[in-house]
């Protein structure tokens, strides 16, 4: 039987810590745990018990803030757990985790703090790869979303209650790409991609946002088909915590510029192997 650590008088009292973590998610198979493939918090609970920071995860409270998909990004993912070495998880967990997944931030919580029911609102960015034509009408219709409403058309509903309420919803640039930004207390499966979608068409000129309310209010033969995972960010979950910053991790700093200039490399290798148009 495993020795209960909380009672030997060697090994300090446990600390609830939250670590607001990023991860680029190209060579997840999605955040949650999965027994052959590699996931997120499947790497994260490894570096945990490298460190020794605990060795079972249910008994630490190991907790993540929502699940995203195979391919999808995060900047403000929540983890959670208990450990007796607080200083060691955030001195050393940089050091352990591979170079696609880094902590921001780190924060002492209350011995019940749990970052999925705590969460006040989840925030997504969407990046589109594809040039927008008509931004202003793709907002127009974008502010149609706000509220509540019947996600039905516009996710993967299964067995959840398809109504969700929309808090905030924007477009905008950032560098050569435009975005879509929804903040909600929770979302439904794909629903983000979804949404992304219908707001895409819109700015290309195939449908209007007359298309939106219709997807919004009236029952469609076919949901609509969610974007590709790739664009979408987990950008933010507001749990209420004041976050301590944590050093930028050289390594995973050093992972990200290598990454930059090789795919500016391989841009500029389609720029010169692409065929001319006639």
């Amino acid at each position: 039987m495993e020795k209960d650590q909380t009672a030997d008088p060697a090994v300090p009292r446990p600390v609830r810590l939250a670590f607001r973590v990023s991860y680029l998610g190209t060579r997840f198979y999605g955040s949650q745990q999965q027994e052959s493939s590699r996931t997120v918090e499947g790497e994260f609970i490894a570096a945990c018990r490298r460190l020794d920071l605990f060795s079972d995860w249910r008994a630490a409270g190991f907790y993540s803030a929502g699940r995203t998909d195979r391919g999808v990004h995060a900047r403000g993912q929540i983890v959670a757990f208990s450990t007796s070495y607080p200083d060691r998880a955030r001195q050393a967990l940089n050091n352990q985790l591979p170079l696609d997944i880094w902590c921001t931030a780190s924060a002492e919580v209350s011995d019940t703090f749990h970052p999925r029911y705590d969460a006040r609102s989840r925030t997504y960015r969407y990046y589109y790869a594809e040039p927008v034509r008509d931004l202003q009408a793709m907002e127009v219709a974008a502010r149609l979303f706000l509220g509540e409403h019947n996600f039905s058309n516009l996710a993967r509903v299964g067995d959840k209650n398809p109504w969700r309420t929309i808090l905030g919803i924007r477009t905008g640039f950032d560098g050569r790409f435009t975005y879509l930004e929804v903040t909600a207390h929770s979302f439904l499966w794909h629903q983000v991609r979804c949404m992304a979608a219908a707001l895409f068409s819109v700015g290309i000129g195939e449908q209007d946002a007359d298309g939106i309310l219709l997807l919004l209010n009236e029952k469609t033969r076919r949901p609509i088909p969610p974007a590709p995972a790739e664009g979408l960010v987990l950008w933010d979950t507001d749990c209420g915590i004041a976050w301590v910053p944590i050093e930028k991790s050289e390594r995973s700093g050093t992972y990200c510029a290598e990454l930059r200039r090789h795919h500016a490399l391989m841009e500029q290798v389609c720029r010169v192997l692409r065929p001319e148009q006639p």
